[in-house]
């Protein structure tokens, strides 16, 4: 099967795709989003999208506990769809997961032009794992007023 090149997949689905979320912003100006799975800001570009690139980084919640995946894309397996991304699950602290994502992003010259969209990706998906703390509320310490 021949490798069709990303910028012609961007001319082809920059248009209409199903991903795509058109809104009106300030007046007439239209805002584009896209519902991508590998798209980390969700914006409709060809920088950030999932499916002109080759290389993608996606940050999702993992499951039950507070486990992230960071997923990216083998590039030697578009081919198959099943085996195309590489997932690693990470249930470490908050410091060692940003410093895995950045390392694995950056260090390692996969997309370096997305490491900051990644870490602000991961503390979202992070900070939405976290738990609200439940126990007894304290109760005002004034004297009541009668």
């Amino acid at each position: 099967m021949a490798c069709i090149p990303g910028p012609l997949i961007w001319e082809i689905v920059k248009k209409n795709n199903s991903f795509l979320v058109k809104q009106f912003g300030n007046g007439n100006a239209k805002v584009q989003f896209s519902k991508e799975p590998n798209n980390l800001y969700n914006v409709h570009s060809f920088k950030h999208s999932g499916l002109a690139n080759k290389k993608t980084v996606s940050i999702l919640p993992g499951g039950k506990d507070l486990s992230v995946v960071l997923a990216t894309t083998k590039t030697k397996k578009h081919n198959k769809p099943s085996s195309v991304s590489n997932r690693t699950v990470m249930r470490k602290e908050f410091r060692k997961m940003a410093k895995a994502v950045a390392n694995q992003v950056t260090e390692n010259y996969y997309r370096p032009d997305l490491t900051k969209a990644a870490l602000a990706r991961l503390s979202t998906v992070h900070r939405s794992l976290q738990v609200a703390k439940s126990g007894v509320k304290k109760r005002n310490r004034q004297a009541i007023r009668k």
